[in-house]
């Protein structure tokens, strides 16, 4: 995918949940099933780093589950971390904004336990910075831990099919796109637009390759379905 194309997709979304943030976390009040199976699973002493934690929803189930390790969660929609920042104030959490698209995670100066991205991944546009994103990913992770992740099957529901777009309404040519992309509305308080990519497990088993990750579980989750969300975890090679 050419430079200026991942330029504007990024900026996409970025307007998006820079102008929708308060209406898209109205929407999410509960964790998916899937992050409910990873959550009842993970240790309580793990230090955690959830990218793009959104409104922070994942951060107070922590909490209330008596987490006491470490977290920082990081997003790059101003709206979405004030919502986050409501977490219950003995939970050790810090929040960040940071959109993970940059090269520059300097930031982010500890390793952790547990990287976390739950529904983030798949508004990555382009292998290069799926591929960057990754590699930031695989150095911050402590020897022996995990990146626990879920991606969007939208395309296995009718409902979110029919939300699909043409790309002329964002100005970006389809044939400068990849296999996968698609551009879907939004219509609660305006109308908006996502970039969002569907991921097949061939294709995340060739990122995990590509970035000395190996995939060791795989699942699937959530929707009336429950096939909404494609859930995996990695691990250093």
């Amino acid at each position: 995918m050419k430079k200026e194309t991942i330029e504007k997709i990024v900026e996409l979304n970025s307007q998006f949940y820079q102008k929708f943030g308060e209406q898209f976390s109205a929407t999410r009040g509960r964790i998916q099933p899937g992050v409910r199976k990873i959550l009842d699973e993970i240790g309580r002493d793990l230090s955690i780093l959830d990218l793009g934690c959104g409104n922070g929803e994942f951060a107070r189930q922590l909490a209330d589950t008596g987490h006491t390790a470490p977290y920082l969660g990081v997003d790059f929609s101003l709206p979405l971390l004030k919502d986050a920042m409501r977490v219950p104030k003995h939970f050790p959490a810090k929040f960040l904004a940071l959109d993970i698209t940059s090269p520059d995670w300097s930031l982010i100066t500890d390793r952790f336990s547990l990287i976390t991205s739950f529904a983030t991944l798949h508004h990555i546009p382009g292998e290069e910075t799926r591929l960057r994103i990754l590699r930031n990913i695989h150095q911050r992770l402590a020897p022996n831990g995990q990146f626990i992740f879920s991606n969007w099957q939208f395309l296995n529901s009718e409902r979110l099919r029919n939300r699909i777009q043409s790309w002329e309404v964002a100005n970006i040519n389809e044939s400068d796109l990849d296999k996968g992309d698609y551009l879907l509305d939004w219509r609660r308080g305006g109308t908006g637009y996502r970039y969002a990519h569907q991921y097949s497990e061939e294709e995340l088993a060739h990122l995990a390759e590509l970035s000395d990750f190996k995939v060791v579980d795989t699942f699937y989750s959530d929707g009336s379905t429950g096939n909404l969300g494609l859930y995996q975890t990695w691990e250093k090679r």
